[in-house]
């Protein structure tokens, strides 16, 4: 089984069964199994309550269509914490979703983030955080690799999955390897020789899992980062698969 831990479901908010299907078609052509997906069906970084409501209605719209295919993510922000639990309560403790994501509306060393992040501690899923350093300089409310070691570091308790491996992964994995409740995803940016192999060696195999982004990123350049990387077929497994099994609880 493969499982792709990162997706984003674009298209037509009225269309999402025939979003699913398409998606769903480009992950047989590669035999990816199941799609974690987050978000709505157009990125919004600034979401207000209602748009974090619709967002995830969204998503669940998608695990409904395909139940045997589709794993959810909350939509969460440290601008509306009340509204985040909330979400949460009803789609994850009452439901059938597998964690939260955090994007860019807040840093999330933010101290308004911690009682999201204690919630999903509670019950036990992880929060998928958007990190990414970019060389022309990062949003200012965007995570570093280094605002999510503040934030696990207050919450040992909680399961952390940085996204892009920090964007600068070389820096970013650099940075978290000390944490143990952080792993990360390989999905975004372009394949780069050590991408996969670099996390590895520093964190060990269990806290590396495949992601691709998609629809952002293609699921072939993405996979390739996991298939093409000198790693043993041990690890491959771990990536591909086995750690989200674990940390998301998927069946």
């Amino acid at each position: 089984m493969i499982v792709d831990c990162h997706i984003h479901l674009y298209g037509e908010r009225e269309k999402v069964g025939e979003n699913v299907d398409e998606l769903l078609g480009y992950a047989d052509r590669l035999g990816i199994d199941k799609l974690v997906v987050c978000l709505g069906p157009q990125l919004c970084q600034q979401p207000d309550t209602r748009r974090l409501e619709m967002d995830t209605e969204y998503v669940r719209q998608a695990m409904d269509h395909a139940p045997e295919r589709i794993e959810g993510l909350v939509y969460g922000s440290g601008n509306h914490v009340e509204k985040s639990l909330e979400l949460m309560e009803q789609h994850i403790a009452n439901g059938p979703m597998r964690g939260v994501k955090l994007w860019v509306c807040r840093r999330c060393c933010d101290a308004a983030l911690d009682p999201i992040a204690a919630y999903a501690g509670e019950l036990m899923v992880p929060s998928l955080q958007h990190t990414f350093l970019k060389a022309g300089g990062s949003k200012p409310t965007e995570a570093r690799p280094c605002d999510l070691v503040e934030l696990a570091r207050r919450h040992p308790q909680t399961q952390f999955l940085a996204a892009h491996c920090g964007g600068n992964w070389l820096h970013g994995i650099r940075t978290m390897a000390c944490q143990s409740n952080i792993a990360v995803d390989v999905s975004g940016g372009e394949p780069e020789a050590g991408q996969t192999e670099y996390p590895v060696r520093s964190l060990g195999p269990e806290r590396v899992l495949y992601g691709s982004d998609a629809a952002g990123r293609s699921f072939a350049s993405q996979l390739g980062k996991v298939v093409g990387a000198e790693i043993s077929d041990n690890d491959r497994s771990l990536i591909l698969s086995k750690n989200a099994v674990r940390i998301f609880g998927i069946q």
